[in-house]
């Protein structure tokens, strides 16, 4: 009997905290756990309560949704796990969280609306919607999610693409659409976030305020589903027509481009000169400056076609073999840190082979990801050696492939995509099956020869539900468990199909991005739908030329070189100052660690010797891979010791991410250029170019002439000339080489030398 009295108590001191409203609420609704009213619509526990959570922040990673939840409870992070998360509301706290006969004194309601203490603050309002649907909820029993219960089917979004002004506001409206074709405003549940903040902000409301100019983007999330409302808003001041009628055009994707430019209001830069073009071309497709022959023959032709000609020449020159089969093997982690150096040799070989053949990159995918057999005599099989387990494999086959991460749908339901933690766990299934004779301990134990092969049996098992999902691709019909085919197969069908609408735009997205700087989407690894691209008619257009040209990727990079766009020169207009994305002008960036490297090289005749291997524990072995002669875009792995590539941001190749690569100029970059051995030491080295025309009695005119079409693809300017002549001729006995040395170290050095422009 005591127990009871103070039990008794502690219930009715709880009951007189609450204030009266929740008495008076609680007596008009019905104390029943039954069905509810005919005149009530049934709540749905999926469709209505799990968006009021999502939107209040309930399930959110920094409240309840965080792996171990808040103050002993836990829902799945932004609701990817509907039935988990209403066992946990109505469940667990011996059933606290909800009180059926009187909805006002459930915590799912006292907690948010801070009538009893809630650390997370005040999340609703007591006159609210959204309260009365929880309440409501709760009077009719609070059902869970129901079998068979219509699903959502998309969102549709208004204005989903409209032209705006700077200082305009509109209001967004989201509808959704459910399997049984019911249709209804969900705007007040979703979630919207702006992608440029600097163009649009957006309230929680979807209340859209124009702050800036630019292509713009707003997200709205709902239900673990996206949709997006585009946005552009020109940049001040008018560009007459003429300007754009004027620009000149190669084709399709300048078209699309200056269609752009005008609606931005953004004028064109001129184009560059030849030898700039030519130089730019070199290094982009080539990985080499072009040599002093190729600029005097290009600037002496004065035919019309000789751009396209040019390209011609470069797509089909040996130098284009060796350059982009080291940037595929950034994509394919080809590194000696994880695999033996036999290993690592067929790997790369397979790549080079593929490049050598020029084969269709449908092809190519699909060899990698079917790949089977023995690791040294089929080098793509080396892709499985990485990955070794099914997730893995599966994040990466979409990261490069796909430019998606799916990585986070691997706990949860994606936050900013639409990938939900079943649909990761159906993809990964696909490769349950891959097997390797060998796996365990260290990989690089051996020669490396390790046999891949397919299993006739095996799933992957979802740990959420304790059963393995059925193997599908992405947005695709599963397979049947039973059947008797490599699933890899089914997935490289869908993969490299013409249908599929990820695989063409990615390829496209990254080579357009590797000649023009900044990629169409950025980052080139990031092609989810919150993540629009900046012009995507042109992103568009670039897919389907892959598409109709079989995926041959020379037939895009054509398209790319011969167009005004890319030869367009990288002059900074007044009215075209602050575009950082959509190609009025050429954009700046330094050489990459590799294409630098060879370029300090050749300039001055003296190439770095590779002949050490870091591997992954930081240790080192020699190498006798690599010749004197050897280029750096020549080397098989990441994993050749160089203190210049690795000051230089090469890709370090252990994860499948652009990021991974840095272009960004350093104070210690800086200072190794300035005062480091790699350009002082070559230029003192006896061995060297300039120790060889200052041999051959090389005057002052003929080493400025030497050092501009060597370093920098063109020859000096008159007041160039004139000042350097000046410079040797007022250089006492004995200093001609001293001059000398310091010409080449100031061009090496200089932004001009240092940057593709």
């Amino acid at each position: 009997m005591p127990l009871v009295r103070a039990l008794g108590r502690r219930w009715m001191t709880a009951w007189m905290t609450v204030p009266t409203v929740f008495m008076v609420f609680a007596a008009s609704i019905p104390a029943t756990c039954g069905a509810a009213p005919v005149d009530e619509a049934a709540v749905s526990f999926r469709h209505d309560v799990m968006p009021i959570l999502s939107k209040a922040g309930c399930n959110g990673g920094g409240c309840h949704g965080a792996l171990a939840g808040k103050g002993g409870f836990r829902l799945s992070l932004f609701g990817y796990n509907p039935e988990a998360d209403h066992l946990a509301i109505t469940r667990e706290a011996q059933g606290r969280r909800v009180e059926l006969a009187q909805p006002g004194l459930s915590l799912l309601l006292t907690k948010p609306t801070t009538t009893v203490r809630h650390k997370g603050g005040k999340r609703l309002e007591t006159d609210s919607d959204d309260y009365r649907t929880l309440a409501r909820w709760i009077a009719q029993g609070a059902p869970g999610p129901l079998a068979g219960e219509p699903g959502l089917q998309g969102l549709v979004i208004e204005p989903g693409e409209r032209p705006v002004t700077m200082g305009d506001t509109l209001s967004l409206k989201v509808g959704a659409r459910y399997g049984d074709g019911r249709e209804r405003d969900v705007t007040r549940w979703c979630k919207f976030t702006s992608t440029d903040e600097t163009v649009a902000s957006v309230d929680g409301d979807g209340k859209v305020t124009v702050l800036g100019p630019g292509v713009g983007a707003i997200t709205a999330w709902y239900s673990s589903r996206i949709v997006i409302a585009r946005l552009t808003a020109p940049y001040p001041g008018e560009v007459p027509e003429a300007v754009y009628a004027a620009a000149p055009r190669s084709g399709s994707i300048d078209t699309l481009v200056l269609d752009q430019l005008r609606r931005l209001h953004l004028p064109p830069s001129p184009p560059a000169d030849d030898a700039t073009v030519l130089r730019r071309a070199s290094l982009d497709t080539l990985g080499r400056l072009p040599t002093p022959a190729e600029v005097d023959a290009f600037l002496a032709d004065t035919s019309p076609d000789r751009h396209s000609r040019l390209v011609d020449r470069l797509l089909n020159a040996p130098e284009y073999v060796d350059f982009w089969a080291y940037k595929w093997s950034d994509v394919l982690l080809v590194s000696g840190a994880r695999l033996r150096p036999a290993a690592v040799q067929a790997y790369y070989g397979w790549i080079r082979a593929r490049v050598a053949d020029n084969t269709p990159w449908d092809r190519f995918v699909r060899q990698v990801v079917t790949a089977r057999g023995s690791s040294v005599d089929e080098g793509e099989s080396n892709f499985f050696a990485i990955h070794q387990d099914p997730e893995s494999m599966a994040e990466n086959v979409s990261q490069a492939f796909l430019s998606l991460s799916i990585n986070c749908a691997r706990c949860h339901n994606h936050p900013l995509e639409k990938w939900t933690n079943d649909q990761y766990y159906q993809f990964a299934n696909l490769f349950a099956r891959v097997r390797a004779k060998g796996w365990g301990g260290d990989p690089r134990n051996g020669d490396g020869r390790r046999q891949v092969y397919v299993e006739a049996s095996g799933d992957l098992i979802q740990p959420r539900t304790g059963r393995a999902q059925p193997p599908a691709p992405l947005d695709a019909r599963p397979i049947e468990p039973s059947d008797p085919r490599d699933r890899r197969e089914v997935l490289a069908d869908w993969l490299t199909s013409p249908d599929n609408p990820y695989f063409a735009r990615a390829i496209a997205n990254r080579i357009w991005a590797h000649f023009l700087g900044v990629g169409l989407v950025e980052s080139v690894d990031d092609l989810r739908a919150s993540n629009p691209a900046s012009n995507e008619r042109l992103l568009s257009a670039l897919a389907d030329h892959l598409v109709t040209h079989r995926f041959d990727l020379k037939s895009l990079m054509r398209e790319i070189l011969v167009s005004q766009t890319y030869r367009r020169s990288s002059e900074i207009l007044p009215g075209n100052r602050d575009d950082r994305r959509h190609y009025s002008r050429f954009y700046p960036r330094r050489l990459p660690a590799e294409v630098l490297s060879d370029a300090i090289a050749d300039v001055t005749g003296v190439r770095d010797r590779f002949t050490e291997l870091t591997l992954s524990d930081g240790s080192t072995e020699k190498t006798a891979f690599y010749t004197n002669s050897t280029r750096s875009v020549q080397l098989f792995d990441s994993a050749v010791n160089s203190y210049f590539l690795k000051t230089f941001g090469r890709n370090q190749r252990e994860i499948t991410c652009e990021c991974e690569r840095s272009n960004q100029p350093s104070l210690v970059q800086a200072l190794h250029l300035s005062n480091g051995g790699t350009v002082n030491d070559k230029l003192r080295s006896s061995e060297g170019r300039l120790a060889r025309l200052l041999a051959d009695g090389a005057d002052a005119d003929r080493l400025i002439s030497e050092a501009y079409r060597l370093a920098l693809s063109r020859p000096p300017r008159p007041e160039e000339r004139r000042g350097l002549l000046r410079a040797f001729a007022d250089a006492g006995p004995g200093q001609r080489s001293a001059v000398a040395e310091d010409l080449f170290w100031a061009i090496l050095t200089g932004r001009e030398f240092l940057f593709q422009h």
